[in-house]
């Protein structure tokens, strides 16, 4: 892509320039060799339990292994600004943030963190996902509240928007940063997934809704890119997100990817939004985000591979 902007691990490479082992309720089910040989694909989807379908997806596309080396500090960044309840759609299933725990640590990941910076309430919006990873005996899940964790970053001089933000410090350091959204509406960007969910980890998350939301979230894009993007579609929240209640429809499946805006892209085309279908040209910030280079929304040329199980 042409005037590449500086992305995290860009900006992880120039810094350090400068200056229990098991996977959490599994099943022993092992991928088709069929699917195996078939290559790896750009998107996988599994419909199935929710750790099951988790550690399935990322099997498809390489394994765990593939993404998270010996020694590796992990961010995993799911959706915890509310405390809703599980029922309700608004946050990332347990269980899928608890499996991709356990898989960082299975791949040799020195540190794996799970944070978010809530929009209200922290303790109370984690509690869920912290008796989740209460099993690894480890401070894991962490709401990021305080400004004194975070540290302001060029982000790019290019094209529109803000220039520099407040982004938390442990994902500025960390070897490999997953996103792990829950798939729910939003009622200013029509969706909340991957890209959007990368809010999350800036502190004042006002300053992009000043120059935009969804010319701010494509820009965050340029330099918070996801190593792997696995959103959680157990239940999907597909009105009167982000914070409900509104309709949430059983899919029990995940989508994965190494591409943040076909992932968003896929989960946009699969579900319904506000009682309709959308395609993903039609969400400003996948559209602007393909035009840019960050990632495709043409899924329909991209290698997808669906299993159930």
């Amino acid at each position: 892509m042409e005037n590449r902007t500086i992305n995290r691990r860009d900006f992880l490479k120039s810094q350090l320039k400068a200056i229990a082992w098991m996977a959490v309720g599994a099943s022993g089910l092992l991928i088709p060799r069929s699917l195996i040989a078939a290559g790896t694909p750009d998107l996988s989807i599994v419909k199935g339990p929710p750790g099951t379908a988790v550690r399935i997806a990322v099997d498809l596309l390489g394994g765990m292994k593939s993404f998270v080396k010996p020694g590796h500090k992990v961010v995993i960044k799911p959706n915890m600004s509310f405390a809703n309840g599980l029922k309700n759609g608004t946050a990332t299933h347990p269980e899928v943030v608890r499996e991709l725990v356990a898989m960082c640590k299975k791949a040799g990941a020195m540190k794996v963190q799970v944070l978010d910076h809530p929009l209200s309430g922290g303790e109370f919006c984690t509690r869920e996902i912290e008796a989740a990873c209460a099993v690894f005996n480890e401070d894991i899940v962490t709401a990021v509240m305080d400004g004194q964790f975070y540290q302001k970053t060029k982000i790019s001089d290019s094209w529109f928007g803000f220039n520099k933000t407040d982004i938390i410090k442990d994902v500025l350091s960390a070897d490999v940063l997953i996103a792990a959204p829950v798939a729910k509406h939003n009622y200013a960007t029509d969706v909340s997934l991957s890209m959007k969910g990368m809010m999350g980890l800036v502190y004042d998350r006002w300053e992009m809704h000043q120059t935009g939301l969804n010319s701010g979230i494509v820009k965050l894009a340029t330099f918070l890119r996801p190593d792997l993007v696995v959103i959680d579609a157990t239940r999907v929240l597909s009105s009167h997100g982000p914070n409900g209640p509104g309709k949430v429809i059983p899919m029990n499946m995940v989508i994965a990817s190494r591409d943040m805006v076909a992932a968003d892209a896929q989960a946009v085309k699969m579900f319904e939004w506000e009682g309709k279908r959308k395609e993903p040209k039609q969400v400003d910030h996948i559209r602007l985000a393909h035009e840019k280079g960050i990632g495709r929304m043409d899924i329909e040329n991209l290698n997808v591979k669906q299993i159930e199980v």
